[in-house]
């Protein structure tokens, strides 16, 4: 979609149900949103996912600059006006980090939390950032694009590296100088002490750009906040280990839901959440006096006990039960959980993963009806 938005028109993008909590993704400089693809499709089964590109980036317009950090969140923060969402869960990579961080401070009342991936409270000496916005406004993109690509991946033969380099490639020089500007002059003293909200920090454990202590810093400034460390990865995670950052967003989205104190409630909460509402109606209907005592004890016990503990997000449960219970030939249950991932972010490749390690290691028979029933069942949903 397009919309817009003050002096500028803004290439938009919106997936997920639309009663789902609302998240808003930014992107790094010189990529545009197709950057969040690796991520998307699994948080948008529980998730409203909203993302653009920023000024200056992709299909949205690119005015002479310099921009300033305070201009490229109030871009965003008028998207979520033009789509009716006061108030959302903000991420971003690099400087779309930097932006979330910069609306949290703006506007604490608009941020339901924040997940600045990559990212720093300020980026290194104005005279380096000048140096490559003259770069690029004398050589166009490719004065830069081979150093660039050196800090976002570690291996850049891979597939995903080559869309990075054509995003990279495909940026306007006078977006991408505006947004450097916004970069050169952003200073720490904007945000320290303004941000409140619930907060995740993560960062590529082998960033060259915004390292490993950068993103200390940013834990140290915000209070109560998480560190998490992507193992082998650079500037861009998302792409070089995407089910890391997944299962790190989703743990972060899933720790912001607060349950009920009674695990009973909480269980049921998290049930309807994995299961879906149709098929916990379905099941409390033809409850029975013979099945409740059993039905109260897996709600409690397992559902309320297990499910709801910090250490695993639902997608990392989800991936175990389709492992356990395709291996032990569980069919039924097998067939629920792979419905279930409908809800919890795992995807059919993931899968196909999943019985490949069953099959190593609990034996190829099983694995076999595991994948037959798989398919089978994700035909039915509509997603093989």
């Amino acid at each position: 979609m397009f919309l817009q938005l003050g002096d500028i028109t803004v290439h938009a993008q919106v997936e997920g149900p639309a009663d789902a909590p609302p998240v808003l993704l930014l992107h790094s400089l010189g990529t545009t949103l197709q950057m969040w693809d690796p991520q998307a499709a699994a948080l948008a089964r529980r998730f409203r996912i909203i993302r653009m590109d920023m000024r200056g980036h992709g299909l949205t317009e690119a005015p002479h600059g310099p921009y300033s950090m305070a201009m490229l969140a109030g871009d965003a923060l008028a998207l979520l006006d033009a789509l009716g969402i006061h108030a959302a869960h903000l991420g971003g990579v690099s400087i779309g980090g930097r932006i979330a961080m910069a609306m949290a401070a703006m506007a604490p009342g608009r941020a339901l939390s924040l997940m600045p991936c990559d990212t720093a409270l300020e980026f290194g000496p104005p005279e380096m950032w000048q140096q490559r916005m003259d770069a690029v406004a004398q050589g166009g993109m490719a004065a830069v694009v081979d150093a660039v690509m050196g800090r976002w991946v570690l291996d850049q033969s891979l597939a995903s590296s080559n869309g990075l380099r054509r995003m990279l490639l495909g940026t306007d020089p006078v977006g991408y100088a505006g947004c450097g500007a916004a970069l050169r002059d952003c200073r720490a003293a904007e945000l320290l002490g303004r941000i409140t909200c619930p907060t995740t920090v993560l960062v590529g454990e082998r960033d060259a750009s915004t390292p490993p202590a950068a993103a200390q810093a940013i834990h140290e400034a915000i209070p109560g906040s998480r560190l998490v460390v992507i193992p082998e990865a650079a500037h861009i995670p998302n792409f070089e280990q995407e089910h890391h950052v997944t299962a790190a967003i989703l743990a972060h989205l899933e720790a912001q839901v607060a349950l009920p104190t009674d695990a009973a409630e909480a269980g049921m909460v998290v049930r309807r959440r994995i299961l879906g509402d149709a098929h916990v109606a379905r099941s409390e209907a033809a409850l029975t006096a013979l099945d409740a005592p059993f039905r109260d004890f897996i709600l409690e016990g397992v559902w309320g006990r297990v499910w709801t503990r910090p250490g695993l997000s639902y997608r990392d449960r989800s991936l175990l039960c389709l492992g356990i219970l395709s291996a032990l030939g569980h069919e039924e249950e097998f067939r629920l959980h792979v419905r279930a991932t409908r809800n919890t972010g795992v995807t059919p490749e993931e899968i196909a993963e999943v019985l490949l390690q069953v099959a190593a290691y609990g034996g190829v028979p099983a694995a076999n009806t595991a994948l037959r029933i798989a398919k089978a069942t994700l035909r039915e949903m509509g997603e093989a």
